[in-house]
């Protein structure tokens, strides 16, 4: 339980992989103009960041490590390939909406990261769990991120949520406020960068004053005797 914990403090705050170990910038950068893509990328780097640990750890002990990394890639290209099939198949607006940032989902190198560094170390169920929030903290930050280009670019939330959850999701669209034309910095890669920024100076101000909020330990200080020899 205490192991789970802090895993999930490391993977959506204390080391989140977007906001903090600064991985994956450019599918960040480039798909999280809306909400429906942020998520949608979210998910798919979610599913193949937990399939790839759990296979990782589960094989790592019959992996040569001088051909580790080349078979690490093999595996999460295959994960990629099947959900990218999974995508076409029930979310094809999405998937066009995607385009390329779906197959280099591979050479993401939160994946690889997570493969290398933890997966390959440890059993499978931390493992898992591991992937399973990292994921959470990509997903969580591609949202917040898409979110609020989406509101300064078109002044909504969730458009095109139909797209990922299909036709009932149509409704879920919500106009926070109208723009006769909208605000093209913020829809574009460089407002993408900005508002990253302005994300990472928000939490590193939060991080500072949730340390000066935690009691200082008081130094002890060792007196030493010396006794000189006659």
């Amino acid at each position: 339980m205490s192991q789970n914990k802090e895993l999930m403090k490391n993977g959506l705050w204390n080391n989140n992989p977007a906001l903090v170990q600064l991985l994956g910038l450019c599918p960040l950068l480039a798909v999280s103009a809306t909400v429906t893509n942020a998520l949608g990328l979210g998910l798919a780097t979610l599913l193949v960041l937990v399939g790839s640990n759990l296979i990782v750890s589960l094989v790592r002990q019959w992996v040569p490590k001088e051909v580790r990394i080349p078979i690490f890639v093999m595996i999460i290209a295959s994960l990629v390939t099947c959900v990218q099939l999974l995508m076409n198949a029930y979310a094809f607006g999405l998937y066009q909406s995607l385009g390329i940032f779906i197959p280099l989902i591979v050479t993401n190198c939160i994946i690889i990261g997570r493969a290398e560094a933890f997966a390959s170390k440890n059993t499978p169920l931390p493992s898992v769990l591991d992937g399973f929030w990292m994921g959470m903290g990509m997903t969580a930050s591609l949202v917040v991120l898409g979110a609020i280009r989406e509101i300064l670019g078109n002044g909504t939330l969730f458009d095109g949520a139909d797209r990922l959850l299909g036709d009932w999701a149509a409704g879920m669209r919500i106009e926070v406020f109208h723009f006769d034309s909208t605000f093209l910095l913020a829809m574009l890669p460089p407002g993408a960068f900005l508002t990253v920024g302005f994300l990472i100076a928000a939490k590193n101000v939060l991080d500072e004053r949730q340390a000066k909020k935690q009691p200082k330990e008081k130094a002890v200080i060792e007196r030493v005797r010396i006794t000189s020899a006659d």
